[in-house]
């Protein structure tokens, strides 16, 4: 049904009813869109389709854009009006979520810029859009950037006990055409009341101490305060820039420790080795997890040449540092897994991009996806409850906490 939008309503009524095998919903669902965006351009405007009111007419009709829409009854190919100035869009279709929008944004940056591949523009074809200029990116750029901005300087209030750092290494494209990989940083948080919190963002060069220690200070000057312990992967620099800048424990992720002793034997030993390091993680205390510990150690001495129980030895305080906490936390407190789903829809939108075009389109993209991960987890129920963080902020007149016991059916 072509052209639809410069007939009439009884002009396209009667196409309808005289074409075979029309599909009376599907195209009556058309017309009456076309009616309704129709009407919402002429109030937005000042005048109708064709009326001539120089002083009330606001600007000018400049034509149509094609976009197709997925509908119950069917797919409907809307012919939504372009205005010579200002811009709009149908009321009865929902914009894209800020995170779409920042992947549409670095697709398009990426386009026009001329580093596009042929999945990009497949990309581009799914997303809707037959073309798009610099001034356009510009545009959707530049409103982005002030959301971003905003979240990344917005002030800390009230304490943090708990800090996740984590780091994913992107390849971004540099002035000088050449791509490196670069180390997109991201810090989580428990707010004193309990809710979760992404904090920080940033791209660095090198996942280096200097770097870390630049970013935990920026922390600290939007006003993070009364950290009790920091989790994160095992990096000298980040370690050294945490007992610098914040003056915490620190707590090894037990998952990343884990795989890298599992990466360190045979396949044949690696249950072996797991099940023995899952009991030190699993203890009811922090003294039963040394006691583990004891016996653990002499067991694996004959396993890749004593490596794992060097290891071990050498890592045992930074592995069971969120014992000292409630035995409630345990569970979020051992590793960076909490953190794994954002992780993984960071991952999967750079998968589309390949290649960010600079940093700050790695950032953009990032960060309005985390603005809205952000915004869900301030709205869900507590991360943490209230009692059990009272325990933390509190810690210095709570004794040492024991894991609670199980009915026996439970053990």
């Amino acid at each position: 049904m072509a052209d639809t939008h410069n007939l009439s309503t009884d002009a396209v009524i009667r196409k309808v009813l005289t074409e075979d095998h029309a599909d009376l919903i599907r195209e009556a669902v058309a017309l009456l869109c076309q009616q309704i965006m129709e009407a919402e351009v002429s109030a937005q405007i000042g005048a109708a389709h064709g009326e001539r009111v120089p002083d009330e007419r606001v600007t000018h009709r400049n034509g149509y854009r094609e976009r197709r829409w997925d509908t119950r009854a069917g797919s409907i190919e809307l012919f939504i009006p372009k205005l010579r100035q200002g811009s709009y869009f149908p009321g009865f279709l929902e914009p894209r979520t800020r995170a779409e929008q920042a992947l549409m944004s670095v697709v398009m940056e990426a386009y026009v810029n001329g580093v596009s591949t042929r999945k990009v523009e497949r990309v581009i074809e799914q997303l809707g859009v037959g073309s798009m200029s610099k001034s356009q990116v510009s545009r959707i750029c530049e409103r982005l950037d002030e959301q971003v901005v905003a979240f990344q300087q917005r002030p800390l209030e009230g304490r943090y006990p708990y800090l996740w750092l984590d780091a994913k290494i992107e390849r971004v494209r540099e002035a000088d055409g050449r791509v490196r990989s670069k180390a997109l940083v991201v810090a989580y948080a428990v707010h004193e009341h309990g809710y979760r919190e992404v904090i920080g963002i940033d791209v660095g060069a090198t996942e280096s101490g200097a770097f870390w220690r630049e970013f935990l200070r920026g922390l600290v000057a939007r006003g993070l305060h009364g950290v009790e312990l920091v989790v994160s992967d095992a990096h000298q620099g980040l370690k050294a820039a945490i007992q610098q800048v914040l003056g915490c424990p620190w707590q090894r992720c037990t998952v990343h420790f884990l795989r890298e002793m599992c990466g360190h034997v045979s396949r044949g030993q690696q249950g072996m080795v797991a099940a023995a390091l899952r009991q030190i993680f699993q203890a009811g205390s922090m003294q039963e997890a040394r006691a583990i510990c004891r016996e653990v150690i002499p067991r694996l001495e004959s396993v890749a040449e004593g490596k794992i129980s060097r290891l071990l030895t050498e890592a045992e305080d930074d592995l069971i540092g969120f014992y000292a906490m409630p035995a409630e936390h345990w569970s979020k407190l051992r590793s960076t897994n909490p953190l794994e789903r954002v992780n993984r829809e960071i991952a999967r939108r750079s998968d589309v991009v390949g290649i960010y075009p600079n940093n700050a389109a790695l950032i953009r993209l990032a960060a309005s996806l985390l603005i809205e991960q952000n915004d869900e987890w301030l709205v869900r129920r507590r991360y943490m409850s209230e009692a059990s963080m009272a325990l933390v902020l509190d810690r210095d007149k709570t004794p040492e906490i024991q894991a609670p016991e199980l009915p026996a059916a439970a053990v």
